[in-house]
């Protein structure tokens, strides 16, 4: 693989030109470069994924908001969160936000790819599917060594991929106890949250190897090095795209790139550009460069190339409400950490046994369930743990306690994302228009009050467990609202803002094979194409929609 210094002084061409080394970024370049005819450009404006605390599980601490790997990005004032802003981290290194998230692995539900699959008209988007896509690159711990005893698995997780999916490699009594009071406030037990209904209790599993966070740097990119088709540009910012206006329909050519130490340069792509940039960055991409709401960009200058008037639009993210629960007589992470002795434990054991705190992802218990007994399907999801503190990058409280933090999965909500001027360097403004619905309002409403059920079962009773935030003495839906808003935070999924849709969708910016509209020799492959987001975490679906488009690509389609 050629790294920064070649090409210097013209304008190289390539085949394909991929934008953004994140999770679809490192795939589509692992596959595409496969092809050794075919010469594969990828661009990172982060640096190389060699800080520490990337690899071990728990430095998502510092690398969240650190400005070496996060893009430190900050939503605007909200007035669903009462007129807060929040942080809103998106990675900014190689690997891209699988260096810095949870490392949570859940696909969704089966009912999220049908309904892409209507929406769109594309039966490939099916979750039958959808699964081999998620398949192809899995390499499942339950698959070691011969598989286990439940013959299912074989058919919805694979071996030998690249992608490696393990079992947390650390327990927590009082995590099994609250699973067991969720057992008892009716949600069921589950052995695999990944087989398309995703209704019940476990432990998460984990994208880690051997006790060390395995982002798709290490999964996807580092296997394709040795390819002398590969060419990487880190620490180099995509600034616009460059569009031939020859006929009647524009066509992107290349991208225009700072690179360190060159300025500004061209780079130019025989066959297609393809934006993975994400859902804040691809937006914003096609902004400067002239396609998207053509108000928007005459606002601030920017010739209309193509109107969308999409782009940007359909911000959907999962908001996630933290009640806080001080116990008695259990061992939490607040009770470990909180001395110097404590924290040495940790280290030492970490580094010993690649096991405990410092193995730990941000989540460790899962549980999906109904808000109420108006959805036919879970409409929620839990992220527990044995710790608690005010706000993320806090101190932990000096009490023992755990963390609920529940999400709505569905969210009507709609956000966006807009530059705010032409000027390339300049972060968009972010808006998710959180709890702007009634029905977000209720959910937020009746989740809290489905955690305050599971908590007062008798298997969760030996804790004496008290409810520190947001309080018992909010009862009413408008004020459990209200505090929704107060305590709510994101949980880093943005999706949405380039979504694939029918040519008749006047919003849809991509087409169900995720080609731009309107543009030709450009597509967009990340989570922003996802029409309404995806009843879990975010990071697997991504992959699964990068292997499929690599396949599209590489076929002509």
């Amino acid at each position: 693989m050629s790294d920064n210094n070649k090409h210097q002084g013209h304008a190289p061409t390539f085949d394909y030109i991929i934008v953004g080394a994140g999770s679809a970024g490192c795939l589509l370049a692992n596959r595409l470069s496969a092809d050794p005819a075919l010469r594969v450009l990828l661009i990172e404006a982060g640096g190389r994924d060699t800080y520490h605390w990337i690899h071990i599980p728990v430095g998502y601490l510092y690398c969240i908001d650190n400005p070496r790997t996060d893009w430190r990005f900050r939503t605007e004032p909200d007035p669903g969160l009462n007129g807060r802003s929040l942080i809103y981290p998106r990675g900014k290194t190689l690997g891209g936000c699988s260096s810095i998230n949870g490392m949570l692995y859940i696909r969704g539900q089966a009912r999220d790819y049908d309904h892409w699959a209507e929406v769109t008209g594309e039966p490939d988007w099916r979750w039958d599917n959808c699964l081999p896509d998620f398949m192809r690159h899995e390499d499942h711990y339950r698959l070691d060594d011969g598989g286990d005893a439940d013959p299912q698995h074989r058919l919805y997780h694979g071996h030998g991929g690249e992608w490696r999916v393990e079992r947390q490699r650390l327990r927590w009594q009082v995590l099994e106890d609250f699973a067991e009071a969720a057992v008892q406030a009716g949600v069921p037990r589950t052995r695999d949250f990944n087989r398309g209904n995703n209704e019940g209790v476990d432990f998460f599993e984990v994208n880690q190897r051997a006790g060390w966070r395995w982002n798709t740097s290490k999964a996807f990119l580092r296997p394709a090095a040795k390819r002398p088709n590969l060419t990487l540009w880190h620490s180099s910012q995509v600034l616009g795209l460059a569009l031939d206006s020859a006929g009647d329909t524009p066509r992107c050519t290349g991208v225009r790139v700072a690179r360190p130490g060159q300025g500004e340069i061209l780079a130019r792509a025989r066959r297609e550009v393809i934006l993975s940039a994400g859902a804040i960055g691809s937006p914003q991409l096609l902004q400067l460069s002239g396609i998207g709401p053509a108000e928007l960009l005459q606002a601030h200058g920017i010739p209309v190339r193509v109107n969308l008037p999409g782009v940007g639009e359909n911000l959907q993210d999962h908001l996630q409400i933290r009640s806080v629960y001080k116990v008695k007589g259990a061992t939490t992470l607040n009770t470990m950490a909180n001395s110097l002795l404590g924290k040495a434990r940790i280290g030492l054991e970490y580094l010993l046994t690649r096991s405990g705190p410092m193995s730990m992802a941000p989540s460790q218990l899962c549980l999906f369930t109904r808000s109420s007994e108006d959805y036919a399907h879970a409409n929620i999801e839990y992220h527990v743990q044995p710790l608690s503190l005010d706000a993320f990058g806090q101190p932990l409280h000096t009490f023992p306690a755990i963390t609920a933090s529940v999400c709505n999965l569905n969210p009507t909500s709609r956000g966006t994302v807009r530059i705010r001027s032409a000027d390339p360097h300049q972060a968009p403004a972010i808006a998710p228009n959180y709890l702007s619905t009634e029905e977000d309002r209720k959910v937020a409403a009746d989740s809290l009050r489905v955690t305050r059920r599971i908590a007062g079962q008798p298997a969760f009773a030996r804790y004496q467990p008290e409810e520190y935030k947001p309080g018992p003495q909010y009862q009413t839906d408008e004020e459990l609202a209200r505090l929704a808003g107060d305590i709510g935070t994101t949980i880093f999924h943005p999706v949405g803002t380039t979504r694939m849709g029918r040519a008749e969708d006047p919003l849809a910016v991509v087409d169900p094979h995720l080609r731009v509209r309107g543009v030709t020799g450009l597509r967009v492959v990340d989570a922003g194409i996802m029409p309404t987001i995806t009843s879990g975490n975010t990071n697997a679906p991504t992959l699964m929609i990068a292997e499929k488009a690599a396949r599209w690509i590489l076929n002509g389609g």
